[in-house]
C-alpha cells in the first residue's frame, strides 16, 4: 500500500524500464491525500527470437499474480524447449539461493504470433520473475538491455547458439548491452559498439543487476588478426605429382570455378581436394562474420570461439538425404551448401549420390542462395559455395588404368556415368582427370612443389584484379559474373573469336558453357596478370571444358 502523493517520488527509469503498477482501490484519504492499495504486476524483459538468419525482437512479459492456484505457463507459440524452460528455470532459481514463489506465474513471449523455439528464453524468465515478484529493487536503467541464454539446473549458463545474431541484431537496433552466456560472448565481442556482458551463472548477474560486483564487459575482439593467423590443415607440397590437377584448383581458387575430377582410387582426388581451402584468399572480416553468422545459428560454433577463422569445407556422405544437403526440417535449418558458403563443398564419389539429390543443387549453384519453405515459415540462407566433385571413371575404378584390369562391361560404364545429369555437368567449369601416381614420384625422388602458402599470394594478386574491376557490381571473383559482365569484361580478340567458334562448333557447347568458358579464361589471364584475353587463355579453358565422365 502506498501513498497516492508519494506516486510522484517514484522513479521515472523504474516506471518504464520493468515494472507496472496497478491501483486496485482507494481505501481513503491521509492529510488530504488519497491514498491506495497497489499491486506489483508485471515484470518485461527484453530478448531476441532467431528465425534462419533474421532476429526479432522479443519482449518476455512475466506476471507473478497474488491470487489464483500456484503455476507456472508460457504462451507465445513457444516450442518443446521454451516449455521446459519451467523445470529448468525454477530449479535454477532455487539452487542460485532464490525463493521461487508459489503463485500463479504467467510468461508471454511477445510478439505472440511469431514462433519460439530454443532454450535462450531461460535467462530473461529467471530475471523477470526476479522482479516481478519484488525480489529484486532494481531501477528501470539495470534492465536496459537484452537477456539471452540457456540455464543449467546448478544455476550457471551453457554455451548457446545464435549469440552472434543477437549482437547484430542490437546494433541495427541500437541497443547498446546485451547479457549473454560467458561460453558464447566471444562470437558477440567481434561486433563493434555493443557492450557485450558475459554471465557465468545467475547469481553473478543478480549482483551485477544491483550493482554490488560488476561484470566487467568484454573487450572488442579483431576479427583479421584471427583469420591470419590460421594455418590450412593440408599444404598443396604435400601432393606428390598432378601438376595438372594442380593447375586447375590454382584456376578454381582464383576465379571461384566448380570443379570435377575424375580418377581411379588412390589417385589423390581427395587430398587435392581438402588442400584447396588453403590455397584460396584469407577471408575477409566481411566473409568471417557472413560464415559465422551460419554456423551460429546452426549451433556449429564451439564454447568460446569466436569466428570461422578458415574457408569452410564441407564434405557430406553420399547417403546424405535432399534436407541434408539444401536445407530443412519442420523448422527450417541450413544445409550442407549453406555452411559451405565462401567455401568448399566436397562431394565425394559425386555418382554414388542419388540423382534427385544432386538436381536440388542446380538452383543454389545458379543463384548462390536457398530459399526454404514450410509450413511454420520461410527462411533463406546464402549458399555462394564452390563446389569439387569427385568421381571414379567406372564402378570399379580402374577404366583406363595402366596395371590393373576394369571387370565393368560397357553397359555398367554407361548406367554409372547417366547417375549425373547433364545440366549439373554443364555447371562444372573445370573437368580434369587425375591419373594414377607414378611409383618414382611416390617414393620421394621428386622435389616438392610449391606450398599452398606461395600459391595462395598468386591467387590472392588475381583475386585483388577482379575484385577491382567487380566490385561495382557487388561481386568479388569471375564466377560471379553475369552474362552482363563476362560481355564487359571477357572481349576477345580476332584469334581468340576464331577458335571459340571452331570449339563451339566441334564439341557443340551450349550457351552457358560458352558464358562459363570465357569466364575462366579471364581467371587464367588475371593469372598471368594480362588485361586482354589471348588465343592460349581461350585454348586452356577449352582444354578443361572436355568432359572426363
Amino acid at each position: 500500500m502506498i501513498f497516492l502523493a508519494e506516486l510522484k517520488f517514484l522513479n521515472p527509469p523504474l516506471l518504464a524500464g520493468g515494472f507496472l503498477w496497478k491501483i486496485l482501490y482507494i481505501t481513503g484519504t491521509h492529510q488530504g491525500c488519497p491514498y491506495v492499495y497497489t499491486e506489483r504486476m508485471l515484470a518485461r524483459i527484453e530478448s531476441v527470437a532467431c528465425v534462419g538468419l533474421e532476429s526479432f525482437l522479443v519482449e518476455v512479459e512475466v506476471d507473478v499474480a497474488e491470487k489464483g492456484f500456484p503455476g507456472f505457463s508460457i504462451v507465445g507459440l513457444p516450442d518443446k524447449a521454451v516449455a521446459e524452460a519451467r523445470e529448468r528455470v525454477k530449479t535454477a532459481l532455487v539452487n542460485s539461493g532464490f525463493a521461487f514463489p508459489q503463485k500463479k506465474i504467467i510468461v508471454n513471449l511477445a510478439p505472440a504470433d511469431l514462433p519460439k523455439e530454443g532454450s535462450a528464453y531461460d535467462l530473461p524468465i529467471a530475471v523477470g520473475i526476479l522482479v516481478a515478484n519484488s525480489d529484486l529493487d532494481l531501477q528501470g536503467q539495470a534492465l536496459q538491455g537484452l537477456f539471452y541464454g540457456e540455464l543449467s539446473l546448478d544455476g550457471s549458463l551453457r554455451h548457446t547458439k545464435g549469440t552472434l545474431l543477437v549482437a547484430l541484431f542490437a546494433k541495427k537496433e541500437n541497443k547498446k548491452r546485451i547479457f549473454l552466456p560467458v561460453l558464447s560472448a566471444n562470437e558477440a565481442a567481434v561486433v563493434k559498439d555493443v557492450e557485450v556482458i558475459p554471465v557465468r551463472n545467475l547469481k553473478e548477474l543478480i549482483f551485477h543487476l544491483l550493482g554490488e560486483k560488476k561484470i566487467e564487459p568484454l573487450k572488442k575482439i579483431e576479427i583479421k588478426s584471427l583469420v591470419e593467423a590460421a594455418l590450412p590443415e593440408f599444404d598443396m607440397a604435400d601432393v606428390v605429382g598432378q601438376e595438372t590437377a594442380k593447375r586447375a584448383l590454382i584456376i578454381s581458387a582464383a576465379g571461384g570455378h566448380n570443379i570435377l575430377m575424375s580418377g581411379p582410387p588412390g589417385s589423390g582426388k581427395t587430398m587435392l581436394s581438402r588442400a584447396l581451402p588453403g590455397i584460396m584468399p584469407l577471408m575477409s572480416e566481411e566473409e568471417s562474420m557472413e560464415v559465422t553468422r551460419i554456423y551460429s545459428a546452426a549451433g556449429l560454433m564451439t564454447a568460446g570461439e569466436a569466428v570461422v577463422r578458415r574457408r569452410p569445407f564441407r564434405c557430406p556422405h553420399h547417403s546424405t538425404s535432399m534436407a541434408g544437403l539444401i536445407g530443412g526440417g519442420s523448422r527450417p535449418v541450413p544445409g550442407e551448401v549453406s555452411l559451405a558458403h565462401l567455401g568448399v563443398l566436397f562431394l565425394d564419389e559425386m555418382a554414388e549420390f542419388p540423382r534427385s539429390v544432386l538436381e536440388s543443387m542446380r538452383q543454389p549453384m545458379e543463384d548462390g542462395k536457398v530459399e526454404i519453405s514450410r509450413v511454420a515459415g520461410r527462411v533463406e540462407y546464402p549458399a555462394s559455395f564452390q563446389l569439387v566433385a569427385a568421381v571414379n571413371p567406372c564402378p570399379c575404378g580402374y577404366l583406363g588404368h595402366p596395371t590393373k584390369e576394369c571387370k565393368c562391361s560397357i553397359r555398367e560404364v554407361e548406367r554409372y556415368k547417366r547417375r549425373i545429369s547433364g545440366p549439373i555437368l554443364d555447371r562444372i567449369d573445370l573437368h580434369i582427370n587425375v591419373p594414377a601416381v607414378e611409383t618414382e614420384k611416390i617414393l620421394g625422388t621428386v622435389e616438392k612443389g610449391e606450398s599452398s602458402k606461395e600459391i595462395r599470394e598468386k591467387v590472392m594478386k588475381a583475386r585483388s584484379k577482379q575484385s577491382e574491376r567487380l566490385v561495382k557490381f557487388g561481386i568479388f571473383c569471375n564466377s560471379q559474373m553475369k552474362n552482363k559482365q563476362v560481355k564487359e569484361f571477357c572481349r576477345l580478340n580476332i584469334d581468340g573469336v576464331h577458335i571459340l567458334r571452331l570449339a563451339m562448333e566441334k564439341f557443340d557447347l551450349s550457351a552457358r558453357a560458352y558464358f562459363r568458358v570465357l569466364k575462366v579464361a579471364r581467371t587464367i589471364a588475371d593469372l598471368e596478370e594480362s588485361e586482354s584475353i589471348l588465343a592460349g587463355h581461350i585454348g586452356e579453358a577449352l582444354q578443361y571444358r572436355e568432359r572426363v565422365f
